[in-house]
């Protein structure tokens, strides 16, 4: 039976299995560690995501690698994607500590453990070269989120936005399933890579491919939270506890754009002009509703999910505009706009679910606009540091949201989709009303409460070092295009 058994190659898979032990580990200290503060399961998830970070850099090879059957791919674009992931994830929990020691139902050490579990579930989709491989790490994302909206068994807004998660992403993993099914049925493999090369020899059936296409893309449109898949996006970021929403608003986005791109660009790209239209739809979708309803929300986290699914709709133009007419020399300039693009806005997101995170104490949501009024007066750092946020996402210079925005545009513009880039503009301008009237409140109206605003050390630091972040790789942003360049060149895609 085992005759024909190859034992895989573990190395490429090494921070994968590594965060699966010591999630299990850190589980089980829980139980016997009494402390009502879980300063070691919290300072052991912390190390869980630093090693894995060490790992990812010792192990990484620039190669492309295939392992498991050739249902787990290393390439330079993984590698690129998990260290920021690690790298997020660390900073959610960091921001996330004070939030989450407030509020007695969610000060549990399962807290940690479901982010480290979703966290494997993004790893595994990163690497995924396989169907099957995507469905285990969506799977395993979907439940740890489900479960870490609810936490809060005290809030009925945190109980409803977990149900509607839980049945919206049922039904969209359906879709993403039955689209995978019907790929099959007209390939006869589960292998991305292999579905890729297959295509290219023009032996499947071209109609039942474009169906499943149809529903393959619906399920990651829901992922992504894009129009008029976004219905669950601004009840789940608003019911959910806002530490939580900082994660699901953050560090799922790289995994989505990654799994979109092993699907749509390695595995379906001889169908580019059928999968093309749709994105577009999409994206114009995404950025006219997503910009338009922002601007009549008064709560905070409302408006930044509605953002969000701008934000999305106008990643989806990169990843759009990376073959015209058959020609794929767009494509490294194309895509590699987009993986800066998100890479940019999981850095812009974070600060800003930071500082709501900030503003928030016991028995208190900061998630009004009116609670921003005169935060300058309270901190003038502070108010500094959410500006920053506020001007990167509107895509004002010298920040790394203008330039996310720009390396987008031009790919565009280069595909000739000129009126494709005017409509982002405009949409872009649009947005930038909502994120300026953040700037407004913090500088220009009274505060209710004029108490300076106090902050632990390692939030000052994080916060302050956040911000600034935005702003050097606004000034720079060469240090992060180079990466997603070559992240692109080196990987399945290319």
């Amino acid at each position: 039976m085992f005759d024909n058994f190859v034992v895989p190659d573990l190395l490429p898979a090494a921070p994968e299995l590594f965060l699966a032990a010591m999630a299990a580990v850190i589980l089980l200290a829980d139980v016997f560690i009494k402390d009502s503060r879980r300063t070691v399961v919290f300072a052991l998830t912390q190390l869980t995501l630093l090693g894995c970070l060490v790992i990812q850099f010792v192990t990484m090879t620039g190669e492309v690698t295939f392992t498991f059957s050739n249902m787990f791919v290393d390439d330079l674009m993984a590698d690129l994607l998990k260290a920021v992931l690690y790298m997020t994830v660390f900073v959610v929990l960091f921001y996330s500590r004070g939030y989450v020691l407030d509020r007695e139902p969610m000060a549990k050490g399962e807290f940690y453990v479901l982010t480290l579990f979703a966290t494997l579930g993004m790893m595994v989709m990163i690497s995924a070269n396989h169907f099957l491989t995507i469905y285990l790490g969506l799977e395993l994302l979907s439940l740890s989120l489900y479960a870490m909206v609810a936490m809060n068994r005290d809030s009925v807004a945190s109980t409803e936005a977990a149900m509607k998660y839980f049945v919206l992403g049922a039904l969209a993993s359906g879709l993403l399933l039955y689209g995978m099914s019907m790929i099959y049925g007209a390939t006869g493999t589960l292998e991305i890579t292999g579905i890729g090369q297959l295509l290219m020899t023009g032996q499947a059936n071209k109609t039942v491919l474009v169906f499943g296409l149809v529903f393959l893309v619906a399920g990651l449109a829901f992922k992504l939270g894009v129009v008029p898949f976004h219905m669950w996006i601004p009840d789940v970021y608003h019911g959910a506890p806002t530490a939580v929403t900082l994660f699901i608003g953050s560090a799922p986005k790289l995994a989505a754009f990654a799994v979109t791109m092993r699907l749509l660009v390695t595995g379906l790209i001889t169908l580019s002009q059928d999968w093309q239209v749709m994105l577009i739809i999409l994206s114009v979708l995404s950025m006219a509703i997503g910009n338009l309803a922002a601007i009549a929300q008064t709560n905070i986290k409302r408006m930044l999910a509605y953002s969000a699914i701008s934000h999305m709709g106008f990643m989806l133009l990169g990843v759009t505009t990376g073959v015209v007419g058959g020609d794929a020399r767009m494509a490294l300039n194309a895509y590699s706009s987009a993986m800066f693009y998100v890479v940019s806005y999981v850095l812009m997101t974070a600060g800003s679910f930071g500082m709501i995170l900030l503003l928030s104490r016991a028995g208190f949501e900061a998630d009004n606009l009116d609670d921003f009024k005169g935060l300058n007066k309270r901190s003038p750092w502070f108010a500094g540091m959410m500006m920053i946020m506020m001007f990167s996402m509107a895509g004002i210079p010298f920040f790394i949201g203008f330039f996310a925005k720009f390396a987008v545009l031009q790919a565009v513009v280069a595909a000739g989709y000129m009126w494709l880039a005017i409509a982002a503009v405009i949409f872009s301008l649009i947005g930038a009303f909502y994120y300026l009237r953040v700037v407004k409140l913090m500088y220009f109206d009274q505060p209710a409460d004029e108490t300076p605003l106090v902050a632990p050390l390692d939030m000052r630091v994080l916060l302050s070092a956040n911000g600034l972040a935005v702003a050097v790789l606004g000034m720079f942003p060469d240090i992060l295009m180079i990466g997603c360049v070559l992240a692109i060149r080196h990987s399945v895609i290319a």
